[in-house]
């Protein structure tokens, strides 16, 4: 069997994270063993080539200053792949689409936006990118519009380590912590000094699926989500149940299975995806957690010397059409994606 290729990755400056505290038995593992339901990262995610998806191109024109959407129907749908900290790519991002302005502040009038998780780690300011959406949920509200959220894995790993810090739980593959996971992905020491009850409280009310227009939305690439229900108010019920129960155990259970991942790629992709959306609703279903540069076999070198890491231009539409991905890559130098649904790329796909 031919030898796995090696990844050279491109790479943003980010700020320095946490040390590993190697001396506690719960952040060691021994060589080849990382334990079930750790998010795959730079150093071990698979190079996916595939032939048979596409790449949209979304150039949209930007609202005019000073002239907000308006009307009595609901407003334009906008949708915000992963932040991971990085605060001044998705206020560019925001301000060309219009959604914000100059200042950071809500611009959009009725207009509707949902983010997919995955605030923090990996980027400089996670916590920072938190009280924005905050706030600009406050905003919107009060233009007629609305920006809301869903939880990503990461989330949970927030939550789980400081919430359990160190304390053991079972991975299915042996003993792990919460704390442990949260530095091998790429934790933020300023984050975790910044983290305030306010922020664990908003992270542990967001939901983990929502159906907008005919488009399903959900963080993850996965079909764990069957797991928890019937319906979308049975899985996030669920999910927020398992988090006022303050089980540690019971919370690394569905971070672990929200970070699955690749579920919909393959032969098989387009019937899970359909799965989900005869069990939830909508034609098409819309996700982050795996960036785009892997699903597309894109991936830069450490010394940027091609020329600054992978091109994203825009989402990534597969499976036969019923799926977008929305994890540009950002924490590898690709692109923080924020897009207006639906996709006029139905000839295409």
């Amino acid at each position: 069997m031919p030898a796995e290729p090696t990844l050279h990755l491109g790479h943003r400056a980010a700020a320095p994270a946490y040390p590993a505290a190697s001396g506690h038995p719960g952040n060691a593992f021994p060589e080849g063993e990382v334990p079930e339901g750790y998010t795959p990262t730079e150093r071990d995610l698979p190079v996916i080539n595939r032939g048979d998806t596409v790449q949209v191109k979304v150039s949209p024109v930007p609202a005019p200053a000073g002239e907000a959407p308006t009307g009595d129907g609901p407003g334009p749908l906008y949708v915000v792949g992963d932040v991971h900290g990085y605060l001044d790519e998705l206020l560019a991002a925001l301000r060309a689409q219009g959604l914000v302005d100059e200042n950071g502040g809500w611009s959009a009038g009725n207009a509707r936006l949902w983010f997919l998780g995955d605030f923090t780690d990996r980027g400089p300011d996670g916590i920072g990118v938190i009280d924005l959406v905050m706030r600009l949920s406050a905003e919107a509200a009060a233009a007629g519009g609305y920006c809301k959220a869903l939880m990503g894995n990461h989330e949970l790993l927030l939550i789980g380590a400081k919430r359990f810090g160190d304390t053991p739980v079972n991975s299915g593959a042996g003993t792990a912590t919460f704390q442990a996971a949260w530095l091998l992905n790429g934790g933020q020491k300023q984050d975790m000094d910044r983290l305030q009850d306010v922020h664990l409280q908003w992270m542990s009310r967001l939901d983990a699926v929502v159906r907008e227009d005919d488009h399903l939305l959900v963080h993850s690439d996965t079909t764990a989500y069957l797991e928890y229900g019937e319906t979308i108010e049975d899985v996030n019920d669920t999910v927020h149940e398992i988090l006022t129960r303050n089980d540690a155990d019971e919370v690394w259970d569905v971070f672990r299975k929200f970070t699955k991942r690749f579920a919909f790629r393959d032969d098989g992709g387009p019937q899970a995806v359909q799965e989900l959306l005869s069990t939830y609703g909508g034609s098409r279903i819309v996700h982050g957690h795996s960036p785009i540069p892997y699903l597309l076999g894109q991936v830069g070198t450490e010394d940027g010397e091609d020329g600054g890491g992978p091109v994203v231009d825009g989402p990534h539409v597969y499976a036969d059409g019923l799926a977008i991905a929305m994890d540009g890559g950002v924490t590898m130098a690709g692109k923080l994606l924020v897009v207006q649904l639906p996709l006029n790329d139905r000839a295409n796909a």
